[in-house]
């Protein structure tokens, strides 16, 4: 057997192996290899995907193989069109292959993106404190004070389960209601003014001793966790600065090489 043969087909045994026949289709096998360019630019696992979604990818990669059938027994490739958009193709297919090669030769060093971390890890880099809370929210600030004076005295899990209590059948705001007026966590320009000021001013586990007023009504706040404001550490973000650094780069590169080669070039606009 000859060598060049026997690695054809070694690498077909090779591929065979690492690909998961899905259907066949006259013969032909439909992979997970085959459904690559259906899972989107960021290579979703197939395995992941819930049952019902395999199959309509599935079922697509079959109409597109049946497609891929009928258009050879149809002689497209003997049409001009078939040969138009072969030629345009290939063109694309050239610029694009070159700018990846280009973009690949544009290297960031490693002291570029410390400097960028430092210069801006107290802006950009920085997490904001936040809070978690419940609220109830009612129309009135007799209302608001009514629920104050339940939860009065209450401290801890008796605090918890009271105002989620009162949260469920005195708030207006139905859709934290019915979680006990659970809002979860929030920075401070999440929520209006005033009801940040209220929630990020009490100590965990406290309520709001008076009716905070804002645009929708009277709100009573029961602070349940916070966080203090972080900043995000440099090896969490040194892939994503490098790759910014690239670009921004890359867009300077090749405006550069773009007049370059127009300055070498015969161009005459018509």
């Amino acid at each position: 057997m000859k060598k060049g043969l026997f690695l054809a087909l070694s690498l077909a045994a090779t591929m065979s192996l690492n690909a998961a026949v899905l259907a066949t289709v006259n013969g032909e096998e439909i992979t997970d290899k085959d459904l690559a360019p259906l899972l989107g630019a960021h290579g979703a696992d197939f395995d992941k995907i819930p049952d019902q979604m395999k199959k309509q990818l599935i079922d697509m990669a079959i109409n597109g193989q049946l497609i891929l059938e009928q258009a050879k027994k149809d002689g497209v490739e003997k049409t001009k069109e078939y040969k138009e958009a072969l030629e345009f193709s290939q063109d694309n297919v050239l610029r694009n292959v070159w700018t990846q090669n280009e973009y690949k030769k544009v290297k960031i060093s490693e002291a570029d993106v410390k400097a960028f971390y430092d210069k801006n890890k107290d802006t950009i880099f920085v997490s904001p404190a936040q809070t978690k809370a419940k609220h109830i929210l009612v129309g009135t600030q007799k209302e608001a004070e009514d629920i104050i004076a339940q939860l009065k005295g209450l401290k801890g899990d008796a605090l918890t389960a009271k105002f989620s209590e009162l949260a469920k059948t005195k708030s207006i705001d139905k859709g934290s209601a019915m979680n006990g007026g659970e809002l979860g966590w929030f920075d401070e320009s999440r929520m209006v003014p005033s009801f940040s000021k209220a929630a990020f001013a009490l100590k965990n586990g406290t309520i709001t001793i008076k009716p905070v007023k804002s645009e929708f009504g009277y709100h009573v706040i029961l602070k349940e966790d916070s966080k203090a404001k972080t900043t995000v550490s440099y090896d969490k973000v040194k892939k994503n600065i490098e790759e910014q650094l690239r670009s921004e780069k890359f867009r300077t590169v090749m405006q550069d090489k773009m007049n370059e080669l127009r300055q070498g070039a015969k161009i005459e606009y018509k």
